[in-house]
C-alpha cells in the first residue's frame, strides 16, 4: 500500500555506531483511556498521513538522529511532524496522543494513538499549503507509520482530520546516552526519555571535571569538545518543562565509543 500523495521527508543520516544494549524499551500504541492519560496539553485540530510499511525511512534514521527505530526501541510508535511543530528538532523525543475526527466512513471510533516525534517532514514550496504541501507552514501535519495510522483510520483515508494533544511520555527503563566520536570530540545521543520527552540542555562530567555544559548538534544529539577519556561519564539533563536528573558514573572509566549506556529517568 502506498499513500494518497506525495510525501517530502527531510533525513539526516548519523554515521555513529551503537552497541547494543541488555534490552529495548518500545513506546506505546495502545489506546489509554483519557483519564489514564497525563496531558499536558488540550486537543487540538491537524491532519495525518502514512507512509507505506516498505518505505526505508525507519531504517535509515530520520531528522532526530535516532537511527533505526525499531532497535532504538521507538517501533512503530512514531511521527514526523511538519515545521510548524518540529521547532528545529527541539522537540524530538515529545510524545503526542492522536485521534481521528470528523470522517465516519474512515474513522475507527473510539481510538486514539500514543506517538513518539521522530522525524522531519519537510515543506514542499512546489505546492501551496492548501494544494499538496501537506508540511508547508502554517500547516500543523502528522506523517504516521502507517501500521500506527491503522489503529485510527482506514488507510485508503489518505490525508486525515486529527486531533492531537501533547501528552507526558511513559518509557521503561532509563535514559539512554549513546557515546560517539573520536579524540577529545564527543557526541552523545540521549533517548529514551519519559516525562517531556524532549532534551532543552545536558551537561557532562568526567570523574576529573566540573559540569561541562554540551552543544546540541541535531536533534537529539549533544557534543562537546572535551579530553575526557579514561574517566567515569556523568550526565545531567533537564527537560523541556524545566526539571533536571542527574545520572552519576553512568559510563565507567574504560567507556569506548559506539557503547550505549543507562542512567536516571524522569517521572511520567
Amino acid at each position: 500500500m502506498s499513500p494518497s500523495l506525495p510525501l517530502h521527508f527531510l533525513f539526516t543520516v548519523a554515521a555513529f555506531l551503537t552497541s547494543p544494549v541488555s534490552s529495548h524499551f518500545s513506546s506505546t500504541s495502545s489506546s489509554p483511556s483519557p483519564d489514564s492519560t497525563p496531558s499536558l496539553s488540550d486537543w487540538r485540530s491537524a491532519r495525518a498521513t502514512y507512509y507505506a510499511a516498505s518505505d526505508p525511512r525507519d531504517a535509515v534514521g530520520g531528522a532526530c538522529g535516532y537511527g533505526d527505530l525499531v532497535k532504538a526501541g521507538y517501533g512503530m510508535a512514531t511521527v514526523g511532524l511538519s515545521e510548524s511543530l518540529f521547532e528545529r528538532g527541539q522537540i524530538c523525543g515529545a510524545c503526542f496522543q492522536l485521534r481521528c475526527v470528523e470522517d465516519l466512513r474512515w474513522c475507527i471510533p473510539g481510538t486514539s494513538i500514543i506517538v513518539t516525534v521522530t522525524n522531519f517532514c519537510a515543506p514542499n514550496y512546489g505546492f501551496t499549503a492548501e494544494g499538496g504541501g501537506h508540511c508547508n507552514p502554517p500547516n500543523k501535519h502528522f506523517v504516521l507509520p502507517i501500521e500506527a495510522f491503522e489503529k485510527i483510520a482506514i488507510w485508503k483515508a489518505g490525508n486525515m482530520p486529527v486531533q492531537y494533544r501533547r501528552i507526558k511520555c511513559r518509557k521503561e527503563g532509563g535514559i539512554r546516552y549513546t557515546v560517539s566520536g573520536y579524540g577529545i570530540y564527543l557526541s552523545v545521543l540521549i533517548s529514551n526519555v519519559a516525562g517531556a520527552g524532549d532534551v532543552s540542555a545536558v551537561k557532562i562530567k568526567g570523574t576529573r571535571t566540573g559540569w561541562l555544559p554540551m552543544g546540541r548538534n541535531w536533534g537529539q544529539n549533544w557534543h562537546i569538545n572535551a579530553d575526557l577519556n579514561h574517566q567515569a561519564l556523568s550526565f545531567e539533563v533537564t527537560s523541556s518543562d524545566g526539571v533536571t536528573i542527574s545520572s552519576y558514573n553512568v559510563a565507567p572509566k574504560d567507556w569506548n565509543f559506539g557503547q550505549t549506556f543507562e542512567g536516571k529517568q524522569f517521572e511520567s
